[in-house]
């Protein structure tokens, strides 16, 4: 989720860790122009024949992007005025007028009750360990007390991605440099500032305060944090190092991205480019070295391997295969130990966002954010068990894990990535589940899943049961190797695809409305479901561009490079950007309605200050509050600790920029949208 039009990584990225040059993406349009695919896709039969499964849930009103809406405007249900592109002063965040903005949390403010005040020349590891990491990105609400709707008292659940020394420490010129000679202190000090954080959070006096002192608050870090194993690939051989034998005992998480949360009420940290902390020269063996070129490992970017044996993979091969995993904590048991559920599979997780089945089996969704990865969902074995946390302890470690293959004519399906099925046994290397989970990329290619375009977070829709994919961009993406799902080639502003399940009857078991006509719900533990493009971004006033929305969408309010996703309780979609600085305008905080006369029409609520990317949307449960997360403000091309190219949020000489959280209200203490 960093800023880079190409990658999260914010660089090019290597040929071995992004362009899949030993398994080249499947072309299934050479033959078709990109107006032919898009077109064939959207059309109004297609469109319908997609919605026809919710046909007794509701009208679709009109088809995609508004080309049977009436000929008047179309009205939104989205109330508030627009704000348009704009590059924000250097003291600038923009919202709506009507709006008001808080800073509630920067980069190193004290956490747990023994944390000191930040000093950003006097910085040490064990301070930060206890402090607000750097770059935060994920973001759940979890109301207080447990299984409450409270919107006033809660737990907020923070995931910090990743470092950025050039703007952390002094006497750095570029980030590459500080990357190579930052000092053992200061490397520690960055592990220390990845991983997560929790902290107890109330509404006061009109305003968001930070509960100092809680006994919730909390840091996790890959510095100190020890975290179990546990699935599939747990106490595997490839899973052990000198340092846990058993191959279950990690310490920390990495990269977090974005991530989710269960109906039990834990949440979920995705691990996401750990192939960046890890250096050396892969000299293991043959399986393990094709095992480790597919994700890229080691990439080199961070000193972290040089003073720490375990992320050196010369001196331990098998501790890549320790990282890229989705990792639950429990966020209301302080001294409750992370678990990385490997059952998950392993891959540069942007999310693990879940849904609720009928049948009471949870599906979990998550992108590999890289370009020409996949899409995955994973089903439960067990079904949920309210009111009963313990029965749910393990529930995602059995179930089965799928990937999406894309088809002409509206349809998907998803494969499933099972030892003994198909290619996946010991004629390509696979001798068990753990093998699966393991090398989830290598599988998925094996059994032909569509290559996307950076599939980063995904989220289902409480009130219409749809899930959303953001397909950030791939510039990398050229006319033969074009598909159904991804139909440009030098795909500069992205994507949003619509997955829409098969409705069933039944009991809404959590996260649906109970207003849908016969109770019918959607099926995510499907095997086959139909899709749409939602949004296709990009300039409308640029042919070329193939972008699609609505026809009333203002030209200062198209959007590129979609990133994370949230809903309100009115099924509108929310969604951020995280590379609209390379068109010349700042990320944004975007709504849409995904449904009626206005669906496809973009409104701007928000504009992020110079060089900074908004992550994690979280809505508290009666849409007055929206928290965001400000990741690396100031990340500009010759910006440093020194000289940044902006001082926010704090403006004060000396201080450097400062990732955030900030607090999103009306002025009238109304509901965020109306």
């Amino acid at each position: 989720m960093k800023n880079d039009l190409e990658n999260s990584n914010k660089e090019p990225a290597t040929e071995e860790s992004s362009d899949h040059s030993e398994y080249p993406p499947t072309n299934t349009s050479k033959e078709r122009t990109l107006s032919d695919i898009i077109e064939a896709r959207l059309s109004r039969r297609t469109t319908v024949k997609g919605m026809a499964a919710f046909a007794a849930v509701s009208a679709f009103g009109a088809s995609l992007f508004g080309r049977a809406a009436p000929a008047k405007a179309a009205k939104s249900t989205l109330t508030f005025k627009e704000i348009p592109h704009s590059f924000p002063p250097p003291k600038g965040l923009q919202v709506s007028p009507g709006y008001e903005t808080q800073i509630l949390m920067r980069w190193g403010d004290p956490v747990t009750g023994d944390a000191p005040k930040f000093d950003p020349n006097n910085q040490s590891a064990a301070d930060q360990d206890k402090q607000w990491g750097f770059n935060n990105d994920f973001m759940a609400f979890m109301p207080l007390p447990l299984g409450s709707q409270n919107s006033e008292h809660g737990l907020l659940c923070v995931s910090f991605e990743y470092t950025g020394p050039h703007l952390m420490f002094p006497g750095y010129k570029t980030r590459k440099g500080a990357h190579a000679k930052v000092t053992k202190e200061q490397s520690d000090i960055e592990m220390a500032a990845h991983g997560g954080g929790i902290i107890e959070v109330k509404h006061t006096g009109g305003k968001w305060q930070f509960v100092e002192g809680s006994r919730y608050n909390r840091r996790i870090s890959l510095l100190s944090t020890p975290m179990d194993i546990s699935g599939p690939a747990a106490g595997h051989d490839r899973l052990k190092t000198s340092a846990d034998p058993t191959g279950t005992r990690v310490i920390g998480m990495m990269n977090n991205c974005a991530g989710g949360q269960t109906p039990w009420g834990t949440v979920l940290y995705a691990e996401e480019n750990f192939q960046d902390y890890f250096r050396g020269n892969r000299k293991n063996t043959p399986e393990e070295a094709r095992n480790y070129k597919r994700y890229g490992v080691p990439k080199k970017k961070y000193a972290f391997g040089k003073y720490h044996d375990r992320l050196n993979v010369d001196k331990e091969p098998n501790e890549p295969n320790r990282f890229g995993w989705v990792v639950e904590v429990d966020p209301y048991d302080p001294n409750s130990i992370p678990v990385k559920r490997t059952a998950l599979g392993r891959a540069r997780h942007e999310c693990a966002s879940t849904v609720l089945n009928p049948d009471g089996t949870l599906t979990v969704y998550s992108g590999d954010d890289n370009r020409f990865d996949y899409l995955y969902k994973f089903v439960t074995d067990g079904r949920y068990t309210p009111n009963n946390r313990a029965a749910n302890r393990n529930l995602l470690d059995a179930g089965t894990l799928y990937v999406a293959k894309f088809f002409e004519g509206g349809i998907m399906r998803w494969l499933p990535l099972v030892y003994g099925s198909g290619p996946l046994t010991e004629k390509n290397d696979f001798h068990s589940q753990a093998d699966v989970v393991i090398e989830t990329r290598r599988a998925a290619d094996l059994v032909g899943a569509t290559p996307m375009d950076r599939p980063e977070d995904v989220g289902t829709n409480p009130v219409n049961g749809r899930t959303y994919v953001m397909l950030t961009n791939n510039t990398k993406r050229k006319q033969g190797d074009l598909n159904i799902a991804n139909p440009r080639a030098n795909n500069k502003h992205g994507q949003i695809i619509e997955l829409i399940p098969p409705a069933v009857k039944g009991k809404p078991k959590m996260g649906f409305t109970d207003t849908w006509p016969a109770l019918i719900v959607a099926d995510h533990a499907a095997l086959e479901y139909r899709w749409n493009f939602f949004l296709m971004g990009g300039d409308p006033g640029k042919a070329e561009s193939g972008a699609k929305y609505h026809p009333d969408t203002s030209k200062t309010t198209w959007m590129s490079s979609p990133d994370n996703v949230a809903f309100d309780k009115k099924g509108r979609v929310w969604i951020v950007t995280d590379g609209q600085i390379k068109h010349g305008f700042a990320d944004s905080i975007y709504a849409v309605d995904p449904d009626g006369p206005a669906r496809g029409l973009l409104r701007r609520l928000f504009n992020s200050p110079k060089g900074a990317e908004i992550c994690g949307p979280t809505f508290t449960p009666d849409n007055r509050t929206l928290f965001v997360n400000i990741q690396h403000p100031g990340e500009e091309k010759k910006s440093t600790f020194d000289k940044p190219s902006t001082r926010w949020p704090d403006f004060k000489e000396g201080m450097p920029p400062r990732p955030s959280l900030v607090v999103i209200t009306k002025k009238d203490g109304g509901v965020i949208g109306t």
